[in-house]
């Protein structure tokens, strides 16, 4: 006798921004869904409405269930110290684990949880999913399918290979960059920004992306100290115009043998 097949949750990478930087697996695996389950972080969140729209354009027979997403706490006696922040992390999860949880546990079928960029760099829906499986309540199959990353989209648009000859590339959010730096990293992609900490940078080069992939994409590149007002501008001008930003850049440090240094350095 053939056993039940299991529910599946899909956990989808759908690219950093653009309609169309979702793979064709990725697609499938949302054509293959009875609905899709996205966060709401507010009555307007403008990244409920892309994936709305990423639907709409894809798999245009697939709903999208909304989640009211639990505050986070971000006082900064909250999250000033490592074992602060990651203990504010943690509760946060665990409160969006119970969230979802009541939503797969009342709404049958297979379900996508499409994940911006790639379920693998700094995102914690596979966390989360694993906590509602790790209480027993819900059984179903984990499928992950990987997507389009933002390092990639950066290096894409800036025709950059990421690390230098024999090199190496560190990977660190806004919030560790001195970290990383001060440990002696010259080669460094740093995600997940709350501002741009790089005035003592002056001589390091920069390749900048903001909300890219998104019809608001912007690009800067060259010198930190002659580009860091501009940086800034186009960050805080994305946020006005379109609800949101995403940036990502890579930060390499001086090299006075580097063919860098005698290029005109293009700003867009």
């Amino acid at each position: 006798m053939t056993e039940p097949q299991r529910r599946r949750v899909r956990v989808v990478g759908i690219g950093s921004g653009g309609l169309d930087q979702i793979t064709v697996e990725g697609i499938a695996a949302l054509r293959a869904s009875g609905y899709a389950l996205a966060a709401v972080k507010g009555p307007d969140d403008p990244l409920v409405d892309l994936r709305r729209r990423l639907l709409t354009r894809h798999a245009p027979r697939v709903e999208l269930v909304g989640v009211v997403d639990p505050e986070r706490d971000r006082s900064s006696s909250s999250t000033s110290s490592p074992l602060g922040y990651r203990g504010v992390v943690l509760d946060w999860h665990e409160a969006r684990s119970l969230a979802w949880e009541q939503v797969l546990a009342t709404r049958p079928g297979d379900v996508a949880i499409p994940v911006w960029g790639d379920p693998a760099f700094y995102d914690s829906t596979l966390r989360i999913v694993d906590r509602i499986l790790d209480r027993g309540r819900l059984d179903f199959r984990v499928e992950v399918v990987p997507g389009i990353s933002a390092l990639q989209v950066l290096a894409a648009r800036h025709r950059l290979v990421l690390h230098e000859i024999g090199g190496t590339i560190t990977v660190t959010t806004g919030r560790r960059l001195r970290e990383v730096i001060d440990a002696g990293a010259d080669n460094v992609v740093a995600m997940l920004n709350s501002d741009l900490p790089l005035d003592d940078l002056a001589d390091w080069h920069i390749w900048w992306g903001g909300n890219l992939g998104d019809e608001g994409e912007c690009l800067v590149s060259g010198r930190v100290g002659d580009v860091l007002a501009d940086l800034r501008a186009h960050r805080e001008r994305l946020r006005a115009e379109h609800g949101w930003v995403m940036d990502v850049y890579l930060l390499r440090r001086p090299d006075p043998h580097s063919v860098w240094e005698r290029m005109e350095s293009p700003l867009r």
